[in-house]
């Protein structure tokens, strides 16, 4: 990828030329001048594509990791050390809630400024690209309604109307569909969008410019929305829509994977990254991975668990029994609690009960995968210690300039084998399920380095890799495999919980308050987010026709697909 610091460089220059005359004609053509022959909306298009999927520092740490990573039970907090219990965001936070909507929900503007300059008419008219821009926009809508529900969208970018009305989930979907189906017609059998400055090219940081690519994540992205939709109430379009997307090719095959490269030069207030917040302030702000991810990895031999996550520290602990207070005769429930945990992961771990009480715990360094449990109260917080848990793979929260960066995923191939493979199993399309499933397994894992050797090991082998028993069976295990796949895109990973079900661990949500922090939604499962208050407080009306359309404004109100 082109650095994105050096492509503001140019969208700066063109971004002031634009400004000092009404019409680039007219502009006068210096040697050391841009002339029309060299402006280009391409240099408008990298800015809203980094924005959708690596944001600042601010939002990509309230939005991404405090709630969605941990709502889709891959991340977790609460550790001893943490500066917050894993109740974090299962309790409403006004501040975080805010700086997530308000980075969504003030997103549109740019890709909306790059759509009206490709459009018949616009300064730089350029059809191909406006249907990049068509294709984004479906990315953009898809996440935003899929976290909040009812959203502006018809009336989102008319100027003329300042207080937008919140549309309908089953509206925004069709929509989706419908601007999806436009561009794909516009590409055609295009393979660029134009030649010199015209060809987006590296500007292009998802697809590098090849518009066949758009169009096969089109028709993925298509084939997303349409089954999460199917079986919704008033979603009579989505079985036409999979037929459609069945029928046309899909992205398919390792270099049809849609990644964003990280940048590692540019500022974390330009597009950060998980590094940014991992190595900037210490063991408070670090996280561990979910106990139902690395149980899905590890008990079923997946070859993945290395590439996702680093063993536990391990090491010698002490944790101090209560001598006073009410957490006394919780001490030891606790406790068991978590030594199961270990026990469960099959670690050798040693216990001494030192005089007075306290209890010392000893455990191989480096050696054993152990995740967290998800949603631990800040009761059991001085029993969770750091050294107990597996954290994420280097390469995940690896910092700037200091080496690679794991990609920002847009959307894989795997993603659309398992999307065919669950179309089969609900009988639409006449796919072969089994051999569906197989090849987003192997796509899934060649995403992250896994060799043929051991991803055929694992098919051969593993149950998790044969879609057998009843069809709610076959559901579960695309459904779990889809989620595993989906590690690092925690939009993506909580929404398939949401709509499937599964992984059920996360689904049923909890109920044990000696162990758990069931929040302010009763231990419910989040179903949505909650709006910001921005909105609220400068489209009220608008907001209150969408609750009582929708529900309360609460984490636990299912939205319109949600199983």
């Amino acid at each position: 990828m082109k650095n994105i610091y050096k492509i503001f460089i140019v969208l700066g220059t063109v971004f002031l030329l634009s400004n000092c005359t009404q019409d680039f004609n007219d502009m006068n053509t210096k040697p050391d001048s841009f002339t029309v022959d060299e402006v280009s909306a391409k240099y408008f298009l990298t800015t809203p594509q980094y924005r959708l999927y690596a944001p600042d520092r601010y939002p990509y740490w309230r939005a991404h990791l405090i709630h969605v990573d941990r709502y889709a039970g891959h991340f977790t907090f609460g550790f001893s050390g943490c500066w917050w219990s894993d109740e974090l965001g299962y309790a409403y936070s006004s501040s975080y809630t805010d700086a997530a909507f308000g980075w969504l929900d003030g997103y549109i503007g740019g890709l909306d400024n790059f759509m009206k300059m490709t459009a018949p008419g616009g300064e730089f008219e350029n059809q191909y690209m406006y249907a990049i821009g068509q294709i984004m926009k479906g990315l953009y809508y898809q996440m935003f309604t899929d976290v909040f529900g009812m959203i502006p969208y018809t009336e989102a970018t008319n100027p003329d109307i300042t207080l937008p009305k919140f549309d309908e989930q089953s509206v925004i979907y069709q929509g989706i569909i419908a601007d999806l189906d436009a561009a794909m017609a516009t590409i055609g059998d295009a393979e660029r969008t134009g030649s010199s400055v015209d060809d987006v090219g590296s500007n292009d940081i998802y697809c590098g410019g090849d518009l066949q690519q758009w169009k096969r994540l089109a028709n993925t992205l298509k084939l997303r929305v349409a089954m999460r939709a199917y079986g919704a109430p008033g979603a009579s379009f989505a079985e036409s829509a999979i037929n459609s997307a069945l029928a046309a090719p899909l992205l398919d095959g390792p270099g049809d994977n849609v990644m964003m490269e990280k940048d590692e030069v540019i500022s974390q207030w330009g597009s950060a990254c998980y590094g940014d917040v991992w190595y900037n302030f210490g063991t408070g702000s670090d996280w561990t991975v979910g106990k139902t991810l690395i149980d899905a990895l590890r008990d079923n031999n997946d070859p993945r668990l290395s590439a996702y996550a680093k063993p536990a520290k391990g090491g010698t602990v002490t944790i101090a029994r209560p001598t006073e207070g009410s957490e006394v005769d919780k001490f030891d429930k606790r406790l068991d609690f978590i030594l199961g945990v270990l026990s469960d992961a099959g670690v050798d771990y040693q216990r001494t009960d030192l005089e007075g009480g306290d209890v010392e715990i000893s455990m191989p360094e480096n050696m054993y995968y152990v995740g967290q449990p998800t949603r631990l109260n800040g009761q059991i917080y001085s029993l969770v210690k750091y050294e107990f848990f597996s954290t994420p793979a280097e390469i995940i929260i690896n910092k700037k300039n200091n080496g690679a960066i794991r990609a920002e995923l847009i959307m894989s191939s795997a993603e659309s084998n398992f999307l065919q493979a669950e179309a089969a199993v609900r009988g639409i399309g006449g796919g072969d399920a089994q051999g569906l499933y197989q090849e987003g397994i192997r796509q899934a894992m060649k995403l992250w380095g896994v060799g043929d050797g051991d991803i055929d090991t694992y098919l051969a082998n593993e149950d998790m890799a044969q879609l057998t028993g009843t069809m709610e069976e076959k559901l579960e295990k695309i459904a779990t495999q889809r989620w595993i796949a989906a590690y690092t895109d925690g939009f993506e990973a909580w929404a398939i919980v949401r709509d499937l079900g599964y992984p059920a661990e996360l689904a049923n949500g909890v109920s044990d308050i000696d162990i758990y922090g069931l929040g302010d939604i009763n231990g419910n499962y989040p179903q949505r987010m909650r709006y910001g208050n921005g909105i609220i407080n400068t489209n009220g009306a608008e907001y209150q026709k969408a609750v009582q359309s929708q529900g309360p404004d609460v984490q636990d109100t299912k939205l319109w697909w949600a199983k």
